[in-house]
């Protein structure tokens, strides 16, 4: 794990790109290059032979730095967007190309990495399941991108976050065997399970607290064909978000935004 220098109220003490492969493998497999900063990208490329690198959504904390690392290493690239899915110079043999389809198995650097779509975050957001190509029944790890965070909770990020597939998500890394999680920020989550657990508690929670929101405001949802008031997004962030910092309270909105798409989508 290599930790990009672009601390800040979204990206906690910085984007967390993994360089991955198996004992004695002589490819690498890295996950998100992260910002467009030159030292951390060029810490990246000394890793080894880069054989694909994989993002896990389009957030520019992940990506900046695509296009540069691709030049640095001649890896190709590969998201669920089209526009992560590039050819490079340099190709394994096992390396497909085009973009990630969910449940897709990437086998490379003598590793097993099932591709899980986990929408919500993002439209595009995915998680990476890694295990010993050798051995997949062993165990490995999930990688979640911003799906699950190391500490505190994600945002359901305009234009394109949703909170039913976001739930959906939740409860499809549930499912998932026992085991730790490795976040796109903060740090390492030793057991996934209980902690997508708490997710999902505490997004139950504050749903309840727009109803209740909406209730004390007296106000109602405008129809689906309608667009959601800036008056009404803005009431309820401040009546439901009193804990959070304020430098976050423009992410804070763009839940509450997803929430209200929610309860007025039935």
């Amino acid at each position: 794990m290599l930790r990009a220098e672009n601390p800040g109220p979204m990206t906690l003490d910085g984007t967390r790109s993994y360089v991955l492969g198996a004992p004695g493998a002589r490819g690498r497999v890295v996950v998100d290059p992260g910002p467009s900063l030159e030292p951390h990208l060029a810490a990246l490329a000394t890793a080894g032979p880069v054989d694909l690198v994989l993002v896990t959504h389009r957030h520019a904390d992940h990506t900046g730095g695509l296009a540069r690392f691709r030049e640095l290493t001649g890896a190709p690239s590969r998201g669920a967007l089209p526009e992560f899915s590039v050819a490079g110079r340099r190709r394994a043999d096992d390396v497909r190309t085009g973009p990630l389809a969910d449940g897709e198995v990437l086998d490379v650097a003598g590793l097993r990495i099932e591709v899980l779509a986990t929408p919500g975050h993002t439209a595009d957001s995915v998680c990476f399941m890694v295990s010993a190509a050798d051995d997949p029944a062993s165990g490995g790890v999930v990688l979640t991108g911003d799906t699950v965070l190391g500490q505190g909770t994600t945002v359901l990020a305009e234009p394109d976050g949703s909170l039913r597939d976001y739930l959906a998500s939740l409860d499809r890394l549930s499912t998932l065997p026992h085991g730790p999680g490795l976040p796109g920020h903060g740090p390492v989550l030793p057991d996934l399970g209980a902690t997508v657990r708490a997710y999902r508690e505490h997004r139950l929670e504050r749903l309840y607290q727009v109803r209740a929101a909406l209730a004390a405001l007296a106000a109602e949802l405008p129809g689906p064909a309608t667009p959601l008031p800036d008056t009404l997004l803005d009431a309820v962030t401040k009546e439901v978000y009193t804990d959070v910092d304020p430098s976050v309270l423009g992410a804070a909105r763009w839940s509450v935004r997803a929430q209200l798409e929610y309860l007025r989508e039935g």
